[in-house]
């Protein structure tokens, strides 16, 4: 697996972490591990709005659309 090295990194923020990654129970490098994983599950807005041009364009629904709909459903039964 790859390794990252973090270099200068503010000792508030190191105190921060390493406290979370306790309440946690967690090693430091178990938390961030997990933190980073979090982070890279969330996509960024252009990758999001990349996924949704390649899907398909739905059709407006109109009221109309929608009380047809209904009354087709009532005369099925």
């Amino acid at each position: 697996m790859p390794n990252v090295l973090i270099r200068d990194l503010d000792p508030g923020v190191y105190s921060v972490l390493t406290a979370r990654a306790q309440e946690r129970g967690q090693s430091l490098q178990q938390y961030l591990s997990a933190e980073l994983a979090r982070i890279a599950a969330r996509p960024t807005l252009s990758e999001f709005l990349s996924e949704r041009e390649q899907e398909p364009e739905v059709t407006a629904l109109t009221p109309e659309r929608i009380v047809a709909a209904v009354n087709e459903g009532r005369a099925g039964r």
